[in-house]
């Protein structure tokens, strides 16, 4: 699943465990990029279990550029009752600054739409945060649509423990 041409220096292939402890690092440099940066609690062995164990629960994408780390785009399936079908849910899509303005983003996110068609997915959908336009404006050129009727709700830690009823 490899991207190689010689004429050209961007290389997108599949993660795999090696890649591991850059995924981690390209995660906590989103999560500065997105103002937390103390939020990522992930560890290499999450990474290993979710993505590269018996049943994965994400796939990841990894660009380079002249051989050298750019970005990634990290995906797991999802399902909507409505359609009957699974689509894909993008869960990160970052290149790093030096790196932008090339069309590594437009590259990963081209790839991840291309498993999408072959999975026969009906949807792609990521989430992105109100105060980031340079983002927004580049998922509006790639054709994307922002959706106003929808509002994410979360419930984590503690707050999940009691909903549960099954805290300790």
């Amino acid at each position: 699943m490899s991207i190689v041409d010689p004429a050209h220096p961007l290389n997108i292939r599949l993660a795999t465990p090696q890649d591991v402890p850059l995924m981690l690092e390209l995660i906590h440099e989103l999560a500065t990029y997105e103002r937390e940066p103390e939020a990522v609690l992930a560890t290499p062995t999450d990474l290993h279990r979710d993505g590269f164990g018996p049943v994965p629960r994400f796939h990841c994408l990894i660009a380079e550029w002249l051989g050298q780390p750019a970005g990634f785009a990290l995906y797991f399936l999802n399902y909507s009752t409505w359609r009957g079908h699974h689509g894909i849910h993008l869960e990160d899509l970052f290149v790093r600054p030096e790196f932008r303005g090339k069309g590594i983003g437009k590259m990963l996110l081209s790839r991840v739409a291309g498993v999408a068609v072959v999975e026969g997915c009906p949807r792609l959908e990521w989430n992105v945060l109100d105060w980031n336009t340079p983002a927004i404006d580049f998922y509006n050129s790639m054709g994307a649509e922002m959706s106003t009727d929808w509002r994410i709700m979360r419930v984590s830690g503690d707050a999940l423990c009691a909903l549960s009823m099954r805290c300790d």
